[in-house]
Parts: C-alpha cells; sequence; structure tokens
C-alpha cells in the first residue's frame, strides 16, 4: 500500500469510529468472547446499557415485549421452491380443471418466467389425506412428515414480490431483493451472539450438488461485520476447508504463529482502524477452536446404528439425511442458527430432470423422512420446544402446465402470488393451518403473509423487537424487515 492509499483509509468513516472509543469491530469480537450481554443489551465488564452508546457503535438489540419461545432456529430451505399443489395445499377442484386452458384471469396482466400462450391448467399429481387430531391436509408424497402435522403450523397464504430465484431467495432470506443485506442467520446471530464459544453461532449445510441461485450471499452478513456470516461447513474431510494444522506443525507451534498474526493485525487495526481487522483475528481464534470441537461434533458416526437408521443417514455421505442429523447435533451444542439448503425442487417439467412424475417424488423422498426423524429427536430430547423450525421455498408454483418449448413433462412455472410453509417448535402453536387461497392455488383470500412478516415473527420468537432491531448502514437504521413498519409479528402463531 503506498502513501496516497493509505492517506484514503485514514479518512474513512470507518477510519473516525474506528478510533472512538468502542468501535464496532470491537463489539462484534467482545459479543463473541463473552464481554457483552446483547441478549440484555449491556456490557458485561462495565454494566452500561448499551442503549446510551453512541448509535453509530452500539448493537442495537432490542428486546421484545414478552419473552423469547425459542433459542435457536432451523431453517430448512428447498430451493427451486416446491409446489404447493402437491404438498400441503389440497385443491380437489383444480383437478376438474386438468387440461383444459387457464382462464383469462390467471393471465391478464401477469408475467411468468417461462410461460408462454395459453396454457393448460393442471391438476394435483398426487391424491391428500387428512393427518392427526387436527385433520390437516398433506400429500401422499410425505408420509412421515404426515405423523408430525400436530407439532406444525402451515402457512398456506404465504406471498412474495419476486417471481425469479436469486431475488426471491434473497427476500426470503435477508429482507431485500438484492445483494449486500445480511442473512436472517447473520442478524439473529449478531443479536444473540453465540452461546458456544467453540463453535459458530451460525452454519450453513448444503445438499443437492448445487448451491441456491442466490449463491453465498444467501448466508452471508453483508453490512454487518464478517464475523456473523454463516459458516459452510462440509460432511466429509475437514467440516471447514483448512482447518486441520498443515503437514509438520504442532498445536503448540499453531498458538504461536496465530499469536504473531494477532499482534500484526492488531498494529494494523491501531493505524487503520477497519473493524474488519477485528473480525479477521476472532476467525481464526474461532478456527482454531473448532479443531477441537467441530470434528467430534460433525461426524455422525458416532451416533447409534438406530439413529442413523431412523434419519436414513449414512456417514461420509453428502446428503439431506446426514444434513439433518447434524442440524440435530448442532444444536445440542447450542449453535444459535442452522441453515440447510437443499438443490433440486425446481420442477419446471422440461424434462425427467426437473418434472412433477420423476424429479418431484424422488425430492420428497429424500426429504420427508430426514425431517420427521430430525422433529421426533428433537422432540424425543427435550430441544423441540426451543428450537424454531422453518421449512420453505422462496415462491410458489402456477396451476398451470409450463409445457416449455411442448415439453410433455410435466411441471409449473414460478409463482410469487401464493405458496405454503410450516413451522413448528420454539413455541409455535401446532396443528394449526393458517391462511388460505382459491380453488387453485393461485392467490391468496385470507391472512397473506409476507417475508417480512415471516422474519418478523422469527425474531419475535427469539425475544427480539424486530422493528427497532437495527444496525447503522449509510447512514440509516437498517433492519432485516425494511425500512417501513409494514412487517407484521403474527403472534397468534405462538403459544
Amino acid at each position: 500500500m503506498n502513501r496516497y492509499q493509505m492517506h484514503n483509509r485514514l479518512v474513512t468513516r470507518r477510519h473516525f469510529f474506528g478510533q472512538s472509543g468502542f468501535s464496532i469491530g470491537a463489539i462484534a469480537l467482545a459479543a463473541l468472547s463473552g464481554r457483552l450481554d446483547l441478549a440484555n443489551g449491556y456490557t458485561k465488564t462495565s454494566g452500561q446499557p448499551m442503549d446510551k452508546l453512541p448509535s453509530t457503535q452500539a448493537a442495537r438489540f432490542i428486546a421484545a415485549q414478552r419473552p423469547a419461545t425459542a433459542k435457536r432456529v432451523i431453517y430448512i430451505h428447498l430451493a427451486g421452491s416446491p409446489p404447493q399443489h402437491e404438498t400441503f395445499d389440497f385443491k380437489p377442484e383444480l383437478a376438474k380443471w386438468d387440461g383444459q386452458d387457464a382462464p383469462d384471469s390467471f393471465l391478464k396482466g401477469k408475467t411468468f418466467a417461462f410461460i408462454k400462450g395459453v396454457p393448460k391448467m393442471l391438476g394435483p399429481r398426487y391424491p391428500f389425506a387428512q393427518h392427526g387430531e387436527s385433520g390437516t391436509w398433506v400429500s401422499d408424497r410425505f408420509p412421515h412428515l404426515a405423523k408430525h402435522v400436530d407439532k406444525m403450523l402451515v402457512v398456506k397464504s404465504m406471498t412474495t414480490d419476486q417471481f425469479n430465484h436469486a431475488p426471491a431467495q434473497l427476500m426470503t432470506l435477508t429482507g431485500q431483493a438484492r445483494f449486500g443485506y445480511p442473512s436472517i442467520g447473520s442478524w439473529i446471530t449478531y443479536g444473540l451472539g453465540s452461546a458456544n464459544q467453540n463453535l459458530p453461532g451460525f452454519v450453513v449445510l448444503l445438499s443437492g450438488g448445487q448451491l441456491p441461485s442466490a449463491g453465498k450471499n444467501a448466508w452471508g452478513s453483508g453490512f454487518l461485520p464478517s464475523v456473523y456470516q454463516g459458516v459452510q461447513c462440509r460432511t466429509t474431510g475437514d467440516p471447514v476447508l483448512y482447518l486441520s494444522d498443515p503437514n509438520g506443525m504442532d498445536r503448540l507451534t499453531r498458538r504461536r504463529s496465530l499469536d504473531a498474526l494477532k499482534q500484526l493485525n492488531e498494529i494494523q487495526y491501531r493505524q487503520i482502524g477497519d473493524p474488519e481487522t477485528i473480525s479477521r483475528i476472532e476467525q481464526f481464534e474461532l478456527a482454531y477452536r473448532m479443531q477441537i470441537n467441530a470434528p467430534e461434533i460433525m461426524d455422525i458416526g458416532r451416533e447409534s446404528r438406530e439413529t442413523l437408521e431412523k434419519y436414513g443417514a449414512t456417514p461420509g455421505d453428502s446428503s439431506f439425511a446426514n444434513n439433518c442429523l447434524l442440524a440435530r447435533r448442532l444444536v445440542e451444542n447450542d449453535v444459535r442458527f442452522v441453515n440447510l439448503f437443499d438443490w433440486g425442487w425446481d420442477i419446471h417439467g422440461t424434462g425427467p430432470g426437473d418434472d412433477l412424475m420423476n424429479k418431484f417424488p424422488e425430492k420428497c423422498k429424500q426429504t420427508d423422512q430426514p425431517i420427521a426423524a430430525l422433529l421426533d429427536d428433537l422432540s424425543q430430547r427435550g430441544l423441540l420446544d426451543e428450537t424454531l423450525i422453518v421449512w420453505s421455498g422462496e415462491f410458489g408454483r402456477t396451476a398451470m402446465n409450463e409445457a416449455r418449448g411442448g415439453s410433455k413433462f410435466l411441471g409449473r412455472d414460478h409463482h410469487p402470488d401464493c405458496f405454503s410453509i410450516w413451522l413448528a417448535g420454539g413455541g409455535i402453536k401446532g396443528g394449526v393451518s393458517y391462511g388460505s387461497t382459491d380453488d387453485f392455488a393461485y392467490k391468496v383470500v385470507d391472512n397473506p403473509v409476507t417475508p417480512h412478516d415471516l422474519q418478523a415473527t422469527i425474531l419475535y420468537a427469539l425475544g427480539i423487537d424486530p422493528k427497532r432491531f437495527s444496525y447503522p448502514n449509510q447512514g440509516l437504521d437498517a433492519r432485516l424487515i425494511g425500512p417501513t413498519d409494514d412487517a407484521r409479528v403474527l403472534d397468534q402463531w405462538l403459544t
């Protein structure tokens, strides 16, 4: 770096705030090392209320008006989005329209990702039945999950304003349809910190062989300090790349090298004041602590044969089943937020690799048993009451067959107007269906729920006031739920 580059860095806002008594980066490090009690809004060393710190420096955790019902979250995101018509929104009337031209009212003023001309209506391809004491309707593609409906709150009236995958995933997971905003896992870890100092507060597990369309931005920290971004872990080899020491380096040598690196980074921080330098120090230290704890926790081979069979998990595989079992092991070790991404739910019907009769039942079979096992396992261990489970895609699917390019395979195009999700545990009322759609699962007719409503309710369940929980960014107090107060806390979902 030449003298002019150094000068430019020294006059930035970051430098100014970095030289102030209590910098953002220092808060990030203090929170992770236990010097801040963000959940109660005080510094543990001084007892000074966080609200009395300057707004550009304070961790803006604001407690909700009622006690938290959840301590942690497992968020299952089905990348590509499953069709509501073949999952949880039973529409027998749609079956009567199968093969007929779509009504003009379905097409007028609508923009589709791929449908052209006048498409044919597509009836549900799988039978539904009612389950549990609640009588919740579930497709026969989910025989294991159907046994747990009395633990689940099924939301049939989700709606979004995004109909392409990447922006819709970002809207669902970051509250904005643009890159550069923190994911919900980052917000929650920023607000509540990590309960286990030897593991990341936010862990990401992938299956399906591909990243979600939004890429790593789906679990990025955006404008929050990078120490809050999701840590992608693997199910084979090192849980995190390069976690093991290089050949020829023992633990003592590693400790000495990190101490030397820390001193160099601290010198740089004193000279430049970049809070990311503090984050870098903590990330190195966390990796050092993880070397002892992470390999053991990520080793599902330590589970009994009965447990492995229950999940359908196989040690050493990269699978959704393994990831569900890992999610249980992580939350029982106090990881705050676990994000499971499963690729392969983009059911367009262009061929057997993305159609309703081949790919869709395959994806259901891969996920049904493991999720049911996760719910059962958490319940038996007394963890479900304080662990919120979310099952969601990013939008819905059309009531019409896409038939792209004249394809004879059955599939549904992107549809933002309505889709189904479910939640369980963490104080969620079980055996409840919320909201409703028309006879074709094409429009919401009762109790619409937006991504911001869902995000606000998740924060609220964790004891955070979503409207007052913010972080200073570019002169604004930025929030997960966006700048307006349209987001609603759906406290009727909670016990």
